[in-house]
């Protein structure tokens, strides 16, 4: 039976969850990916005109473009609905490319062309972008075109020194080469680290109120302390020991933690990495599972995310509202602040994408467990909760703060006691690295006794502590992607690629979840460094 209209997406899985929405009329092919590149066998780019490329179709791919000419032939109109980022968009306008061609080969008229674009594979979205197409944005095609002969430029001129001075068959690549230096200079810096000695000491401290409570060392005739040895932690000890303990200053405030934004793409690789040891590859794996469509049994096809290649963290005022309607009534009123928490995106960001969230808050992990494997309903789980507490009331923290005072000597304690979970009550971000934490966790969650100001106190122990400074920490894949975004390096759908990348060719390897560069890689690095300092720069 004819088709009047034809849908072309990327993938198959998505294929089939659109067909089951749009009906009878509507054929949907699947490019599987792109289907035109530059040329494997040489550079594809005339340097002398313009750095004008020359694609051709893909090795394999043939039989996919011969199926989609031959339905756009026999169809009135055809939708390009490719992913909606760079890309996408370069996949459409080589589709749109041979249908055009075909068409001129069998010299007639070629279909009408439109794009569609949605951001979720849900059955309202999906109608709404056919009703709706838009045209081909040829700004964002030449963007990604641009990008790739960059790459291919670097590439090209960088690699065939690696097969000379190294081996054959190694890549070299416009972001991958840097990522790759940033681990060897960090491996490097640890390499360098000298420990050094350092001592600390806590007063145990009793006032008219229980508990007891620790404070730590801070000032010595009002400098900060430094202690770098155990001599100089005893003279201290032997000095502060016959005097007197004083409560000088009491300090409470109030304190706010606020909910962290819902996630794009990078934030999404590091929090999947922290809690559950994701591979970036691996996150975005099971993410396009989740946003192409899952079978729900009585419930249907669902794609249950939004598209989770994104850097904006910009919401649909619909998704908002859900989502307010849902904390009201299942968490209460005092969770939902007065106005929706609005989150601005990086100058970079793609604002015509939305962040990564879930398609319906009413499909909650427990019922979405039900039909994903172990992995799919932890990630879906991680993406709904951050949702859902991003439109939540901050956590609130009653903060203390004791400045003791035995003479010359300044000890300080910190105690922090939750008033009201706010978002907490549904997600906690993983805070990472040790540097990460915020204020609230400055020196524990203990509570301090109430005490009054001016008051003496009993002094039960004193306990010297030895420490050695430590070196920087190798990266982890979630830190090398946080560094990688704050210097502007890449894009956060490359991440994925650039890490399976640099582990493939072992330039890399992992110990205990740190990447750690191979002599291969710190070679590599070397020569790149030496050769093509700009192209090497990390900013």
């Amino acid at each position: 039976m004819k088709k009047d209209s034809l849908v072309i997406v990327e993938s198959p899985a998505k294929a089939n969850t659109i067909k089951k929405y749009l009906g009878g009329s509507f054929q949907v092919k699947a490019s599987v990916g792109h289907i035109k590149d530059l040329p494997t066998s040489s550079i594809g780019v005339d340097i002398e005109d313009g750095f004008k490329p020359h694609y051709q179709i893909i090795k394999g791919k043939k039989k996919v473009v011969s199926e989609i000419v031959k339905a756009a032939t026999g169809s009135k109109e055809v939708f390009l609905a490719t992913d909606p980022d760079r890309e996408g968009e370069a996949i459409a306008w080589h589709i749109k490319e041979e249908i055009e061609k075909g068409a001129k080969k069998k010299k007639g008229e070629p279909p009408a062309i439109y794009r569609a674009m949605f951001h979720e594979v849900t059955p309202r979205a999906v109608k709404l972008a056919i009703q709706n197409p838009v045209s081909l944005s040829q700004n964002l095609f030449e963007a990604q075109q641009a990008r790739r002969i960059l790459d291919r430029l670097v590439g090209y001129k960088i690699s065939p020194i690696l097969w000379e001075k190294v081996r054959r068959g190694l890549s070299a690549g416009r972001v991958q080469s840097v990522a790759l230096r940033l681990i060897c200079e960090r491996e490097a810096e640890i390499s360098r680290f000298v420990p050094e000695e350092y001592w600390s000491i806590t007063a145990r401290l009793e006032g008219s109120n229980p508990p007891p409570f620790e404070a730590k060392l801070i000032e010595v005739n009002g400098k900060k302390v430094k202690i770098s040895n155990e001599e100089e932690a005893k003279k201290i000890l032997a000095a502060i020991s016959n005097k007197e303990f004083v409560l000088s200053k009491v300090e409470r405030s109030e304190k706010k933690r606020y909910a962290a934004p819902p996630f794009i793409t990078s934030t999404l690789q590091q929090e999947a990495a922290r809690r559950f040891r994701f591979s970036a590859a691996n996150t975005m794996r099971i993410a396009q599972r989740l946003y192409e469509g899952v079978d729900m049994g009585e419930y249907g096809t669902v794609g249950l995310i939004t598209y989770m290649r994104t850097d904006s963290v910009r919401v649909s005022d619909e998704a908002i509202s859900n989502a307010r309607e849902f904390i009201k009534t299942s968490f209460g009123p005092e969770f939902l602040p007065d106005k929706p928490n609005i989150y601005r995106s990086k100058k970079s960001a793609q604002e015509a994408h939305e962040a990564i969230r879930p398609t319906s808050i009413e499909i909650t992990p427990a019922l979405a467990s039900r039909y994903l494997s172990k992995d799919e309903a932890a990630l879906y789980e991680l993406i709904w909760k951050r949702f859902v507490a991003s439109q939540m009331v901050p956590a609130i923290f009653d903060q203390t703060l004791f400045r003791i005072s035995a003479g010359e000597f300044i000890f300080r304690a910190v105690g922090s006691i939750m008033k009201f979970p706010g978002f907490t009550a549904v997600y906690i971000e993983d805070r990472g690295e040790k540097d990460e934490k915020d204020e609230t966790e400055e020196e524990g969650t203990s509570k301090l006794p109430d005490l009054l100001e001016g008051e003496s106190l009993r002094l039960d122990s004193l306990t010297p502590s030895r420490h050695f400074t430590e070196p920087p920490p190798r990266y982890t894949e979630a830190s090398l992607i946080k560094t990688l975004e704050e210097k502007g390096i890449g894009r956060p759908s490359t991440y994925a690629t650039i890490l399976s990348n640099i582990l493939g060719k072992e330039y890399v390897k992992k110990e205990k979840g740190r990447l750690v560069p191979t002599r291969l890689g710190e070679i590599t690095t070397e020569l790149l460094v030496m050769h093509f300092p700009e192209i090497m720069d990390v900013g």
